[in-house]
């Protein structure tokens, strides 16, 4: 598999590294046989929204870096001295860890922080082309101010993912390996016990590993969860503005978009465009990430 690994941007010069989305109406949200009806991905409804730019992969850890290393930024997993990494992921010698009640794959591992994302032992050396993890929406809204942008909403997440095409599942349609090819990482095989491997990584992939959509944007959907700018709630679609919709004023969680290398269908079929996630502000986990937006204008700047 050959792969472009995107390089470290400069601050400020980002605009090569972003794609202007056009601005428009469509349908978000879902009414089909995959939703997650808790999570509130229905009524399906209409959304304008006006033109703005996004990512086109998400951020990476050496963009994270360039960041960290200007700002001295603390992660909030740093300040905690653990964050949350997948037990498959871990070392036969890693130290017991305590796992979460009800999702037992979940370790809470000492030491793990996006340069060390499987905790001491690891790093991110030959990761400078994959995802940053283990950030928060703190770190990820503290990246995106020192980078002169912001985090999408969540109305712009969808119409990006969407690339343009009109109630579909995927970015690229309906059927999740279109002519048996891999468009995403993804959990193949039994989880949590068995992945085959099939599209190639096991954890996360490099941010440009499977084609663009329709806009141009790599990994929407699979590889790691996507901070947004909005507050969480399931009941928000119910009543929520046409026009450029903001999310609730106030809630306790953020939410979170396009699923991660660790969904599967057995149990989360939330790596579909429609679906919605969410998580506390402070909260790190392996498998979160994010890209930035910013308002439509000229092209200087990130």
């Amino acid at each position: 598999m050959t792969v472009a690994v995107p390089s470290a941007p400069r601050a400020g010069a980002r605009a090569d590294g972003m794609v202007r989305v056009p601005g428009g109406l469509f349908l978000m949200g879902a009414e089909d046989e995959w939703v997650v009806v808790d999570d509130g991905e229905w009524p399906v409804h209409p959304v304008r929204l006006a033109p703005f730019w996004i990512d086109r992969w998400a951020v990476t850890n050496a963009e994270f870096q360039s960041f960290a290393d200007a700002t001295g930024h603390l992660t909030d997993a740093e300040r905690y001295g653990w964050s949350f990494v997948f037990a498959g992921l871990l070392p036969d010698d890693c130290p017991d860890t305590r796992a979460v009640a009800g999702a037992p794959w979940w370790r809470q591992v000492h030491g793990a922080w996006w340069r060390h994302p499987e905790g001491h032992g690891s790093d991110v050396h030959d990761r400078a082309g994959h995802p940053v993890v283990h950030v928060s929406w703190n770190d990820a809204t503290a990246y995106a101010a020192w980078a002169g942008t912001r985090l999408p909403t969540e109305a712009e997440w969808e119409y990006a993912a969407r690339g343009g095409l009109e109630q579909r599942v995927f970015p690229w349609g309906d059927d999740l390996e279109p002519g048996g090819e891999h468009r995403m990482n993804v959990w193949q095989g039994s989880f949590p016990d068995h992945n085959t491997v099939e599209d190639g990584w096991y954890g996360t992939a490099p941010v440009t590993a499977y084609p663009p959509n329709g806009y141009g944007l790599h990994n929407m959907c699979g590889n790691v969860w996507e901070w947004c700018a909005d507050w969480y709630s399931p009941a928000y679609y119910r009543s929520s503005p046409e026009d450029g919709p903001p999310g609730p004023s106030t809630g306790v969680q953020r939410v979170i978009r396009g699923g991660s290398y660790l969904c599967h269908a057995s149990y989360c079929r939330r790596y579909r465009v429609a679906a919605r996630g969410s998580s506390t502000p402070d909260s790190s986990t392996g498998n979160q990430g994010f890209r930035c937006a910013r308002d439509d204008g000229p092209a200087e700047g990130r």
